[in-house]
């Protein structure tokens, strides 16, 4: 008589040990990496689901490598059957922010109707898609954007920023610059801001261009919006907060 049990118990033990072994693999190739280069920046390597591919990431970016590390892959991993774009879709979840995390005592708080939906942005004044976006973004209603002064353009940069946020309506001096091109005025020498603070944050988290828009849901995309883009974005990310 065939006896099942140990068969089965075999089985069940093997299931167990998979994610272990995925782990010691991923170890391994990571290991094999920093062998092979030393001064990279490598963070995290997972099996990618792909063609025996591992993902790699570091200083921001994703990589693909074989079991060997025999070589190293820089672009986009595509779906063939679902079109996704798999990089895409990862970059965007590792470059996630908590929106309950943002600093959001530096920001300059814009409400427009009720206000019950929110992004946050990041923007430089002499940012001419940053301009752009604040023309879209004011066609989109019942949305509370927290607004962060991001110079990093140049010095001009900061001397606009020091102004709206010293102003005595900030976000009206805000909006004012950026669809009417009216200046603020210079920043009383008093007055202190939170720009080096916003700075030193964005660079800590990879901020490196604007506008950067921060949806609820965490997401970040980078690049001037259309209205229409942004309202189905901030449409899918408040559903997606609220099943938090």
């Amino acid at each position: 008589m065939i006896r099942i049990a140990p068969y089965l118990a075999a089985a069940f033990l093997s299931l167990f040990m998979l994610p272990a072994c995925a782990n010691a693999d991923a170890d391994r190739v990571k290991a094999e990496l920093k062998k092979k280069f030393p001064d990279a920046p490598i963070e995290t390597v997972r099996r990618a689901g792909y063609g025996g591919l591992f993902e790699v990431t570091g200083g921001g970016e994703i990589f693909y490598t074989d079991e060997k590390t025999t070589f190293l892959m820089v672009g986009s991993l595509i779906d063939t059957k679902t079109r996704e774009n798999i990089t895409e879709a990862r970059q965007r979840k590792l470059s996630a922010i908590d929106f309950n995390q943002l600093p959001l005592d530096s920001a300059i708080k814009i409400v427009r109707g009720d206000g019950s939906r929110k992004i946050a942005v990041f923007e430089d004044p002499k940012c001419g898609y940053c301009k752009r976006f604040e023309r879209d973004l004011a066609k989109v209603d019942n949305l509370t954007t927290y607004l962060f002064l991001y110079p990093i353009l140049s010095e001009e940069s900061r001397q606009q920023s020091a102004g709206v946020w010293c102003a005595a309506d900030p976000a009206k001096a805000w909006l004012d610059l950026m669809l009417n091109d009216k200046v603020p005025a210079p920043a009383n020498a008093k007055c202190q801001t939170p720009l080096d603070k916003i700075v030193a944050y964005g660079k800590e988290k990879r901020i490196t261009g604007t506008p950067t828009v921060i949806f609820e849901d965490g997401e970040r995309i980078p690049g001037a919006m259309s209205t229409a883009a942004i309202e189905k974005r901030v449409a899918e990310a408040k559903a997606a907060a609220a099943k938090k």
